[in-house]
């Protein structure tokens, strides 16, 4: 993390300032790493490449510590809010200095600085006459003799086809609804237990309707000129369409900023309404001239990077309360919405603790590099992505090792080969460069992807810069492959120097351009090509002139490869590892450290006697649990289809010729003539459950099942369909049903037709099991258009 304090960036007449915020990550949990690309890591890359280009830029972020949700978790905790604050905060800057983040500053909004702004804009808007005053119904506890926020009430959702008991009062986290908490049936206080009661309460909010001109002619304008994506596009016309309402700005709680204003003194501002002021707080606690950067929209372009469901409080609410200062604010010009990163099967929740999070990442041996990379290639741009260990696994191999790492090391190594091998680490002179027709293709190409790059990281195309950085890299391979250079170095030594030193600037330039992806990469090429480290790509014009760019006789450093493969058994023992909750992670590092002391208490000849005891009540307690029934007994692989054709002698049925892997075909029977036309039954993926006892079906053996869906009224069928690019034989997973699976099912026990009722499809058109998605490495697998069905 860079220290922007020691002396603060001001804007600068005749550059480019650009002012860059990513969403305030929220104080009350640990990130996971869908918050992280979601924003912070995502503003991360684009402030780099401002400072590579040469633009004036700040990178200004924090956490976001006000509200309910940080009082609830002072409550679990036994702590005070501050308390809570200081300790995930010291969390979250931990977490992001691992990840390489290079704020100017990343504050808080707890400070006095947060107060001071705050009030201000609010009194700027009550002067203006854009606040009102109106009576809520509120729950009140008697007991704590305070008013409950949504998440300090409990009760019964009030949906009958869900009526969960314990209900949040903003959601209920079973069916998913929205609630509003005198809504809950049966509420009860979550500190104290008690009944609540239902009082009236005033409260100030802003006038969004009388603000409603000015917001949308900024939103026309600015969504052209600033290139928003079209998901803030979207969400952002979706709530002018639904018509601007009076807003709440102010909550019953005592941890936030106090109103000032004497008749709601007791009252704080609500967090929507607090938090993105942050980013203006925390500038002024990075420079006393903080107005420099945020009242200059002459001379200042602000750019903000947040998840989608914070979109409507950067595009609607936050420049409202602006504009209705009347003050000359920096508004926001540009937007970069990401949508949801989900983890293998589901969602990352970091109320539930699923998934990967910040401090995790630490835990495993995989470099901040990779997980970087990783990350931004599956930045979620335009739709919902997955985080799955098999997709690391695959493009740490095939894009990092076998692509990058494999050209910077083939060259560095080459050129540190002692003499007569090689160089002896000396950059050759190469006279006639411009002429050598290989060496000045690569250049032309070189130049026009650096020129593509460019285009993309201005408007903020993440993933499409850096895959045009990685197909310079390419091209680097191609270049070293078409010149055979180890030939040329025993047949034309002066071709070869002219090959090698043009590969060595390709390598400087690799380095520059993923300098804001990778800059642990970048560092440590710099360090390989023994030079300080200077990012910078002002003068694109570089790229047509490679061997120029390092000078003859210039001596590199000590080459070593730069990534490492995860091998398969480290990729189970992460999956393993990260399955379930934390809780579950916890519980089951608790019993392991358990039996751990447990073995070392116990002295040898009792372990023998323990052994020997659990031997004997092994073999009673052995059944039962085989007799547990879960999705890990089934045998469901990604299958292809070879050749499918009307059964002989029934009309009803089909009969397909199914490899499942392994080199093992099936002949399979399945009742789809009606449902699915025999054309397009030919060379389909499909999921095939495997372990069924076979049966003879009009005299035909089916050795296996084809898996489809059908509507609710059955006039419809659909094939479970893996991703194309799944492997054929791969085993279909369930999180938390880790096992193997039967070698076949015997009828008796029932178990695939108790675990067939809770197959089905959802709302995405995801297979699933329960709400588990049927998982291959290469994703999840789906059906065309049957939401909501049955799956048999």
């Amino acid at each position: 993390m860079e220290d922007g304090e020691s002396c603060p960036k001001l804007p600068i007449p005749g550059k480019r300032n650009i002012l860059i915020t990513s969403a305030l990550p929220y104080v009350n949990n640990v990130p996971h790493l869908g918050n992280i690309i979601g924003c912070v890591l995502s503003a991360d890359v684009y402030a780099r490449y401002c400072r590579l280009r040469g633009y004036n830029a700040i990178y200004i972020c924090g956490t976001d510590e006000y509200g309910t949700a940080t009082e609830t978790k002072a409550l679990e905790e036994n702590c005070t809010p501050k308390e809570i604050c200081d300790k995930y905060h010291a969390i979250h800057k931990e977490v992001y200095d691992w990840f390489d983040i290079s704020f100017d500053k990343f504050g808080r909004t707890s400070t006095p600085e947060q107060t001071q702004v705050c009030q201000a804009i609010f009194n700027k808007l009550f002067e203006n006459n854009f606040l009102s005053e109106n009576t809520m119904q509120q729950l009140y506890c008697d007991t704590c003799q305070k008013f409950l926020a949504d998440r300090l009430v409990e009760g019964s959702c009030p949906f009958p086809e869900c009526n969960y008991d314990s209900a949040r009062g903003d959601q209920c986290e079973k069916c998913g609804k929205l609630l509003n908490p005198t809504e809950l049936k049966d509420p009860r206080c979550k500190v104290c237990r008690t009944t609540p009661r239902i009082r009236d309460t005033d409260h100030l909010f802003i006038e969004l309707p009388l603000l409603k001109d000015r917001l949308e002619k900024y939103i026309d304008d600015t969504s052209v000129t600033g290139s928003w994506s079209q998901n803030a596009i979207q969400t952002t016309k979706a709530w002018l369409k639904e018509g601007l309402r009076q807003r709440c700005i102010t909550r019953d709680l005592k941890w936030g900023v106090p109103v000032p204003h004497e008749k709601y003194k007791e009252k704080v501002f609500y967090v929507w309404f607090d938090a993105p002021i942050g980013y203006v707080s925390i500038t002024s606690c990075y420079t006393s001239e903080w107005e420099k950067w945020w009242k200059n929209p002459e001379n200042v372009e602000l750019y903000q990077f947040m998840g989608k469901d914070n979109v409507p409080f950067h595009t609607v609410m936050f420049p409202s309360t602006q504009l209705g200062t009347g003050e000359n604010w920096t508004l926001m010009k540009t937007i970069s919405v990401t949508e949801y990163l989900n983890y293998e099967s589901g969602k990352f929740s970091k109320s539930k603790g699923v998934g990967v999070f910040g401090n995790d990442v630490k835990d495993t041996n995989i470099p901040v590099e990779v997980w970087r990379y990783y990350l931004l290639t599956n930045r979620p741009e335009v739709s919902d992505t997955l985080f799955l260990w098999g997709d690391l696994q695959a493009k740490l191999t095939g894009e990092l090792l076998n692509n990058l790492g494999n050209f910077v090391n083939r060259v560095l190594s080459f050129i540190a080969k002692p003499e007569p091998a090689g160089y002896g680490s000396i950059i050759p002179d190469a006279p006639g460069a411009e002429s050598h027709p290989l060496t000045k293709s690569l250049a032309e190409k070189v130049g026009k992807l650096v020129e593509e790059y460019v285009q993309a990281m201005e408007k903020v195309k993440l993933k499409q810069g850096l895959k045009t950085a990685m197909t310079i890299s390419n091209e680097g391979n191609w270049y070293l492959q078409e010149t055979q250079f180890w030939k040329l170095f025993k047949e034309d030594k002066p071709s070869c120097a002219i090959v090698i030193r043009t590969a060595a600037g390709l390598v400087y330039l690799l380095a520059q351009i993923l300098e804001p992806f990778m800059p642990s990469f970048s560092r440590e090429v710099f360090k390989q090509l023994n030079l300080p480290l200077h990012f910078s790509l002002s003068d694109e014009g570089i790229a047509s002139r490679l061997w120029e760019i390092l000078p003859p006789g210039h001596k590199i450093g000590t080459p070593k490869p730069l990534f490492k493969e995860l091998t398969d058994e480290e990729v189970q023992q992460y999956k393993d590892k990260f399955a379930g909750s934390q809780a579950d992670r916890r519980d089951r590092d608790v019993e392991a450290a358990n039996m751990a002391e447990q073995l070392k208490k116990t002295k040898l000849s009792d372990a023998k006697k323990q052994k020997a005891s659990k031997g004997a009540g092994t073999s009673k307690s052995q059944p039962a649990a085989t007799l547990e029934i879960t999705m890990a007994r089934l045998d469901i692989r990604v299958g292809k289809i070879l050749k499918a054709e009307k059964h002989p002698n029934a009309d009803s049925l089909y009969v397909e010729q199914i490899d499942v892997g392994g080199g093992e075909i099936r002949t399979v029977v399945s009742g789809l003539v009606k449902y699915i036309p025999l054309e397009e039954m030919q060379n389909r993926m499909v999921c095939v459950l495997c372990n069924l006892k076979p049966s003879k079906m009009r005299d035909i053996m089916s050795q296996a099942m084809v898996l489809a869906a059908s509507s609710s009224d059955g006039s419809k069928v659909e094939l479970v369909e893996p991703p194309e690019s799944a492997m054929i034989g791969e085993r279909v997973r369930f999180a938390g049903h880790e096992g193997e699976p039967d070698v076949v099912l015997n009828p008796k026990k029932k178990v695939w037709e108790t675990l067939l009722v809770d197959l089905n499809t959802n709302e995405n058109l995801v297979a699933c099991y329960k709400d588990l998605p049927f998982t291959t490495d290469a994703g999840v697998c789906k059906v065309s258009s049957i939401s909501n069905g049955t799956i048999r």
